[in-house]
């Protein structure tokens, strides 16, 4: 009687945990336990518990996965560093400092440096640091606020203005008169969104030269003062063939070639002054 009560009490306290013991220890415990004995059951049990086997698992993050990911953090040799003053903390004992004005003091020693700034309230900016000694300058808050604006402006300017791109037309070198006004149009589009331009110019007529061929690109360039230059100087590729690539000038080149400009206008107009002078006097 007692071992029949025994009985239905566990099968009463282990007939919700079924699955789970299932699960752990891969026995049908509760079907066991009907058909077998208190005394048997027990055995089942232990059994079952010394094929408890402890899988080591592996945690989601380890040590030296985090030191990785800071250090690949920490290591950014594309990124950019901001134009400023670094205060004074000055890593380097002797540095190479340039004035505000531009000019060179030489080599000097931090603590100079730092009651150097004090003196005039100016402040030190790195600009090569990888050099032996490193390059710094004094400049004032204005200064480093107008570099700080140029060089936005440039990246903005340089992010627009894209990849450059090369262009190619070929023509005849007897071209009719409005079918080269619109080439040198399409050519004048492309120079002004800074693109390069191949130009390639045939002639029937070989007994002719390269002459009119040659003269064709110089009357072309004319048209884009200020504007269009040579990258690659016209030259005969063959017989009956020459090509040449212009490209946008350089705001330096620009600035030249107006004061080129402005000298021979100058030369010109001396020329004349001094015929007119001359026909007086012989009058």
């Amino acid at each position: 009687m007692a071992s029949l009560c025994l009985r239905k009490l566990i099968h009463q306290a282990t007939r919700n945990e079924t699955s789970c013991i299932n699960k752990y220890f891969d026995i049908p415990l509760m079907q066991t336990m009907q058909k077998t004995t208190f005394s048997q059951a027990l055995m089942v049990m232990a059994g079952a518990k010394r094929r408890l086997m402890f899988v080591p698992t592996k945690s989601f993050c380890t040590t030296g996965e985090a030191e990785k990911k800071s250090e690949g953090k920490k290591k950014t040799p594309n990124a950019q560093k901001t134009f400023g003053s670094i205060g004074r903390k000055i890593p380097q004992r002797i540095l190479h400092v340039i004035s505000e004005n531009g000019d060179s003091l030489g080599n000097m020693h931090r603590g100079d440096v730092i009651r150097l700034m004090n003196d005039r309230d100016l402040k030190l900016v790195p600009l090569r640091e990888n050099e032996e000694p490193p390059v710094y300058r004094l400049m004032t808050g204005k200064q480093i606020h107008e570099e700080q604006l140029k060089r936005r402006e440039k990246q903005k300017a340089s992010s627009k203005a894209g990849p450059v791109q090369l262009k190619e037309l070929t023509f005849s070198a007897a071209i009719a008169k409005h079918d080269l006004e619109t080439k040198i149009r399409q050519i004048q589009q492309w120079i002004d969104k800074k693109h390069h331009v191949r130009i390639s110019v045939q002639q029937r007529n070989v007994a002719d030269g390269p002459e009119k061929m040659l003269a064709l690109f110089d009357q072309i360039v004319a048209t884009m003062p200020e504007k269009a230059t040579y990258l690659s100087q016209p030259r005969v590729v063959k017989e009956g063939k020459s090509t040449c690539v212009l490209r946008h000038m350089s705001d330096k080149e620009a600035s030249e070639y107006r004061k080129m400009e402005k000298e021979k206008q100058t030369d010109i107009l001396k020329e004349e002054h001094g015929n007119e002078t001359e026909s007086s006097e012989l009058q």
